[in-house]
């Protein structure tokens, strides 16, 4: 699926991490030394950021939700659309959206509502967003994070060195004067079962039965609660369709890939977007890859990696940009936007005395 928007901008980005750190370079674990340092070198990754209990994925996007309003001045009652991109929501019900809208003090009026998306999912939230935006709608935020920390099986060496955990928020608004924003999405269910985590909903679900599961089958249903990731179709499915697709959104903006200012790509695997920046022919100047610091970190990978690399930029001017999700599904998307100028994206840390989001 295509489309361009038009009459709408970005007016702002935020990201928040854990300030808990992990090293497998440093404490390797269940690798050797070397290991850890063949891991590094091909993933790039040094150390991702691991949220502590009692906190949720929502804590880190309310807290870059909170810093994001301030640093625009925007009313929170100014907000008429707030959207939840996450794999982790709070609970099974409410929706977490729903909680997020009176801990932000948005508006009663304002539309809230989760969608469960990985590795696209900031593409999929920014053009729901920017389609909701119209009539009386004039302002929204898109709060994109997950804690995929807590999937992972610790004795998983393929998972464990890869994933880290953050939050972010991206504020957008009616604009008639902004560049069009052009979106370009799709989906293959054949690629579900590669990237999974098969138990805890209502196909394989946690609850206590009457009568009770044997020991045998709670330890199988706790040991598929955890992430399941073939790497091998992972890397397959990217290089078979990625390059095709961030090619395809260039030509329909009628643009080529020495007219961007920047392309970021969701922060998947290093060796992985090496592999794609060589096949659209991009300067790596250019090409965004900031997973030395955070590891892959899902939904929030893409405005993660606008704060951490780009936010001067961002702010001093406006600069035409290509970000791309993909994965988990299959799904994937691109915007090609201009973005700035923009107060600065940063990246914040969860302060520790935080307070818990709760209904």
């Amino acid at each position: 699926m295509k489309a361009t928007i038009e009459g709408v901008r970005i007016a702002g980005v935020r990201a928040v991490v854990p300030r808990q750190r992990h090293s497998f370079v440093e404490d390797p674990g269940i690798f050797t030394e070397d290991e850890a340092r063949k891991l590094h070198a091909g993933i790039g990754v040094y150390e991702r950021r691991v949220l502590p209990r009692p906190y949720c994925a929502s804590d880190m996007c309310r807290a870059a939700a909170e810093g994001l309003l301030q640093q625009l001045g925007w009313d929170p009652a100014s907000v008429d659309v707030l959207i939840f991109i996450s794999q982790d929501a709070d609970y099974v019900l409410p929706v977490t959206a729903a909680v997020l809208q009176r801990h932000l003090g948005l508006p009663t009026s304002a539309a809230c509502f989760d969608v469960t998306l990985g590795c696209s999912g900031f593409v999929y939230g920014t053009w729901m967003a920017a389609r909701l935006l119209s009539g009386s709608a004039r302002r929204a935020l898109v709060l994109c994070g997950d804690n995929s920390t807590r999937w992972l099986h610790p004795e998983d060496k393929a998972t464990l060195p890869l994933f880290g955990d953050a939050g972010s928020a991206t504020a957008l608004e009616i604009d008639p004067d902004a560049a069009p924003i052009h979106v370009s999405l799709g989906t293959d269910g054949a690629g579900a079962k590669h990237i999974f985590v098969k138990a805890g909903g209502k196909r394989d679900c946690l609850i206590p039965t009457d009568p009770p599961r044997s020991e045998a089958e709670m330890a199988r249903l706790y040991r598929d609660a955890r992430l399941y990731l073939n790497g091998a179709e992972v890397f397959t499915f990217t290089l078979r369709a990625v390059p095709g697709l961030l090619k395809q959104a260039m030509a329909d903006a009628g643009v080529t890939v020495d007219d961007l200012d920047y392309v970021v790509p969701h922060q998947a695997n290093k060796m992985m977007l090496d592999h794609i920046r060589k096949k659209i022919g991009c300067d790596p100047g250019k090409y965004i890859i900031d997973m030395e610091k955070y590891g892959n970190t899902s939904s929030a990978s893409v405005p993660l990696a606008l704060c951490s690399r780009l936010g001067a930029e961002l702010e001093s001017g406006r600069k035409k940009l290509l970000l791309a999700g993909f994965g988990v599904g299959w799904s994937w998307g691109t915007i090609l936007a201009d973005i700035g100028p923009i107060p600065a994206p940063t990246v914040a840390e969860l302060p520790e005395d935080y307070p818990v989001m709760e209904v």
